[in-house]
């Protein structure tokens, strides 16, 4: 027992170390590292930095990402702030993680049509400019409320995928499906990826809403910014996610 409680200790010490966190506030006039991902190579949205809050409005069917990272990235957590401010139609919320190149696994909160009226929260993998994707998994979720803030979290841990809305657990995935999924995917597409590493993203469809407080943490992640917003108790929080991995 003390042999592993040995082992546990120098784990975690050695993970701080690896640990970086990366801290996007948008208190600046610039989105710095920032890219837009457009689905199906859709027109671009409208992203702009006001009072401190990035402005999103994308609208239509396309679902616009702003992308940060490389492919290098693992094992981490990403949490945001968004408020809806308008809907414009059938549309949703996005968080995506991983994203290689125009690869990735994302999350959506919303409208799906052919599913019916109810809000869904859907994972979905495949290639962002190309009619290849596979929908594996989906749980009703409330809609996000007009004017009101909402904490998105998404957790990625080597093919586990959490991903919660205001610390209610929307799901849990393993592996995305019960078999080896970056063989399913494969099938769709040989160059399909297995998506263990890769950057990061979030976004929305037919929607204006506003975002915040971007916090990456995990391994390979660059130490960037500082919350202007209770950062001691945001910090703390999601290293207490990130520890129970």
């Amino acid at each position: 027992m003390k042999c592993v409680s040995i082992i546990a200790i120098f784990f975690l010490l050695t993970f701080s170390v690896w640990a970086g966190r990366f801290v996007e506030t948008f208190d600046g006039n610039k989105l710095r590292e920032w890219k837009e991902l457009v689905q199906h190579n859709a027109a671009p949205g409208s992203w702009r930095i006001i009072n401190g809050e990035l402005e999103a409005i994308s609208r239509g069917n396309a679902t616009r990402l702003l992308t940060l990272g490389d492919e290098t990235w693992r094992n981490y957590i990403v949490e945001l702030n968004v408020k809806p401010l308008r809907k414009h139609g059938p549309g949703n919320i996005a968080i995506a993680a991983p994203i290689q190149g125009t690869w990735l696994m994302y999350y959506v909160i919303g409208d799906l049509p052919f599913l019916g009226r109810e809000s869904m929260a859907t994972a979905i993998a495949g290639n962002f400019h190309l009619n290849k994707s596979v929908f594996f998994s989906f749980e009703p979720s409330p809609f996000f409320e007009v004017n009101k803030w909402s904490i998105l979290k998404l957790s990625v841990y080597g093919n586990t995928f959490n991903l919660s809305v205001n610390g209610k657990q929307l799901f849990k995935t393993i592996g995305g499906i019960p078999i080896p999924w970056a063989k399913v995917f494969q099938v769709i597409d040989p160059e399909f990826p297995d998506f263990q590493t890769g950057g990061v993203g979030f976004g929305l469809t037919n929607y204006t809403a506003r975002f915040d407080n971007i916090t990456i943490i995990g391994e390979g992640i660059p130490d960037r910014g500082g919350l202007s917003v209770m950062p001691r108790a945001k910090l703390a929080t999601t290293w207490g996610s990130l520890k129970r991995f």
